[in-house]
């Protein structure tokens, strides 16, 4: 996959067409006719910067930085509304999922800094590591994210919260739990990140 085209102009197309090569569903986005169905029927709608509708406008105009800065890829909670509703059948999930990576790759500073992002990257680093995650893990990596400030401020904030699992056993106590052979996963996912660097370079 080679890297997205900078845009040159209000409305380059180029960047367009390169989504529409390059990430998962976009061949379909070409098909989307901006009758706005998407976002009426997303749950979150209102809290996103933009919505898919004119997310996919702002591709088409070649607004690159500003796609990729939008807090609408990364605040979609995968209902698929959008994609059941789809006139045309253009998947929305799937192409709001990837251009979140996109953004990831390509060191978006407000992508790296989404509570999204963030919180998947304390979501795979437990998986990777365990073959499965563990919320005490995840939540403490995800608030250190946040420096020590942010750490011990989110941990006593929550507190309640992580007695009351503890104390019904939806948390357990003790050393993480993990699967067998995570010295096989680690090969599987180093054989990934291969392929996947590969595919990417």
């Amino acid at each position: 996959m080679s890297a997205s085209p900078t845009p040159t102009g209000a409305y380059d197309l180029a960047f367009a067409r390169w989504v529409y090569a390059n990430v998962d569903g976009g061949d379909r986005m070409a098909l989307c006719m901006q009758c706005g169905t998407c976002s009426g029927s997303c749950p979150i709608g209102a809290q996103m910067d933009h919505g898919p509708r004119k997310l996919f406008m702002m591709i088409r105009a070649g607004l690159k930085d500003q796609v990729l800065a939008s807090d609408t890829i990364w605040n979609c909670v995968s209902c698929y509304n959008c994609v059941v509703r789809c006139p045309r059948k253009v998947p929305v999930t799937y192409i709001l999922h990837d251009l979140a990576t996109v953004a990831l790759r390509e060191g978006n500073a407000a992508a790296k800094a989404s509570d999204n992002a963030r919180f998947g990257s304390a979501f795979w680093w437990s998986a990777a590591k365990y073959g499965r995650t563990d919320e005490r893990l995840v939540t403490a990596k995800y608030y250190w994210s946040f420096g020590l400030g942010g750490f011990i401020k989110r941990g006593m904030a929550n507190q309640k919260i992580a007695m009351g699992m503890v104390k019904t056993k939806r948390m357990h106590i003790g050393m993480p739990h993990k699967v067998k052979g995570t010295g096989e996963l680690a090969k599987i996912l180093a054989k990934a990140a291969e392929i996947e660097a590969r595919n990417h370079g």
